[in-house]
């Protein structure tokens, strides 16, 4: 099964708030990834990035990839209820996931390539 194995001080950098791990260093180096970051101009974001960025948020924070979030996706939006709901509902639900909150697998195996 595929991760993503990158640098995961770097995605929570990027949207401002700890996605993986802790965030304790979040204080001293809030700035965007990259050499222009903290220069970098924040403008407003629109409604499309704003899906797209909490889409990129549940994607890294339950350790899914695109073609994994697109069918559970499919799934949350043939059941009946809300899609939003059921889509947190069938991430929760995922083996992996139960067992990182369940305590019995460490923070550090939740993102490894298994």
């Amino acid at each position: 099964m595929a991760r993503y194995n990158g640098p995961k001080t770097k995605i929570s950098r990027i949207f401002g708030e700890p996605i993986l791990g802790n965030g304790k260093w979040l204080g001293k180096n809030s700035n965007p990834p990259g050499q222009h970051g903290e220069k970098r101009k924040r403008k407003t974001l629109g409604e499309y990035a704003l899906q797209l960025r909490e889409k990129q948020k549940a994607k890294y924070t339950y350790g899914v990839l695109e073609k994994q979030f697109r069918k559970t996706y499919e799934e949350a939006n043939r059941r009946k209820g809300v899609t939003g709901e059921n889509l947190i509902k069938l991430l929760e639900s995922r083996l992996d996931n139960t067992v990182f909150r369940m305590g019995i697998a460490l923070a550090v195996l939740q993102h490894a390539s298994w």
